[in-house]
């Protein structure tokens, strides 16, 4: 513990949350670790990894309250680390075949893409 400068007792310790998500299966770890710990060191400790051997740091995105983050940096008391999975599908490219489907079915103005 050390002490500021009004005289309170600040922790060296702070406490997150890791969260992984598979549709069938969710994980949602608390831990407390060393205020400078990084986000890596976070995952690393938390045993996530263990419980799902699938996730792989060096290809997979993770985040802090929905925004990504390196896995060097560090986060503060109560911060939620996630790990995102990859992506089924390019989003943009499922909306291109949705307004093609559209076009072909007559739902949609097959110049303008419009609604006819």
């Amino acid at each position: 513990m050390v002490n500021n400068s009004a005289g309170a007792a600040i922790s060296d310790t702070i406490t997150v949350e890791v969260a992984y998500a598979l549709p069938e299966r969710q994980a949602l770890l608390t831990i407390s670790v060393a205020a400078d710990t990084c986000v890596e060191q976070i995952i690393r400790q938390s045993g996530i990894l263990q419980q799902f051997p699938q996730i792989n740091l060096s290809e997979q995105k993770v985040g802090v309250w929905s925004r990504t983050v390196k896995l060097s940096d560090t986060v503060k008391d109560g911060d939620r680390i996630e790990i995102y999975r990859p992506l089924i599908a390019d989003p943009k490219d499922l909306r291109r075949r949705r307004a093609e489907k559209a076009k072909e079915e007559g739902r949609a103005n097959k110049v303008t893409g419009g609604q006819v």
